[in-house]
């Protein structure tokens, strides 16, 4: 039953304009803000921090509206792909392109953040692209998830070892990854290195897969450029990563940061980037 009414409602989004959708989107961040003790104990105070460290205007309910347009941009993606590449502005392709035809394939990156889901979608449309992605726990959200993000050249694997097996297979193929590095990994596949100041459990798996072949790493954003117009997509090359696995994730973690704060309220603060996964040594503070 819930997998039905979730698909009625992803269909009726499907028809309304990105506008409406984003309206929508901003009221349910707001009542997911007031409504929820665990949201707002999760998305202030990681929030406030970013901003008053950098010295950044507190935007608070820009940003908690925000936060209900990242999911409603997604679903309005996943339902209208066309539409939606019809509405993303692209800067630095040429930088995409010559780090393709290096030949040794290509390892993006796209925080959550703004419009994320275009991102490889528009990549989808020059070259295969693999993603790597956490399935639910639950069969079926993750039903709906997987059939909302399918996509012609899209290949989507899970966060395990045949996964990433896959996504190396991908890389010797010259073709295109996709991580998202923001996520929290499972115990024991990740490394304790700072995240705007404090430590944040982290994978180094990135700087793995493209130090094995030399492969290009670009950090994809997808900014959004107001109600309704869209989003600005962005790429930034970065530096090789270190060998060592935990100087390589704090490369990772400064990039992901400078990636946020091109539009930090469009950023996913209500997710707890600093908890500690089971199975994970205590971080350093502790």
């Amino acid at each position: 039953m819930r997998k039905l009414l979730l698909k009625i409602g992803l269909n009726m989004i499907a028809v309304l304009p990105l506008a409406a959708v984003q309206v929508l989107g901003s009221l349910l961040g707001m009542l997911a803000y007031v409504g929820s003790q665990q949201y707002r104990s999760l998305f202030r105070p990681q929030y406030e921090s970013v901003v008053n460290t950098r010295k950044l205007p507190l935007e608070l309910w820009k940003a908690i509206r925000a936060s209900g347009m990242l999911f409603s941009d997604s679903l309005w993606i996943w339902r209208n792909p066309q539409k939606a590449l019809q509405l993303v502005e692209v800067q630095n392709w040429d930088l995409v392109e010559s780090a393709i035809n290096e030949g040794h394939g290509l390892v993006m990156l796209t925080p959550h953040l703004g419009g994320f889901e275009i991102i490889p979608r528009v990549l989808a449309q020059h070259f295969p692209a693999t993603i790597l992605y956490r399935p639910s726990r639950q069969e079926w959200l993750n039903e709906v998830v997987e059939e909302g993000r399918a996509y012609p050249n899209m290949h989507f694997v899970p966060t395990n070892l045949h996964g990433v097996r896959q996504m190396t297979r991908a890389l010797t193929r010259g073709e295109a990854i996709g991580i998202l590095p923001d996520q929290v990994p499972s115990g024991g596949e990740g490394v304790w290195v700072p995240f705007f100041g404090r430590p944040a459990y982290t994978t180094p798996l990135p700087a793995r897969l493209a130090n094995r072949n030399s492969t290009p790493v670009i950090m994809f954003t997808a900014k959004r450029k107001g109600i309704g117009n869209g989003w600005l997509m962005q790429a930034t090359r970065l530096a090789p990563f270190s060998e060592d696995a935990s100087v390589a994730a704090a490369e990772l973690n400064v990039a992901i940061e400078n990636a946020v704060l091109i539009a930090p309220e469009q950023f996913i603060w209500s997710y707890n980037r600093y908890k500690h996964p089971a199975g994970a040594e205590l971080p350093p503070s502790a």
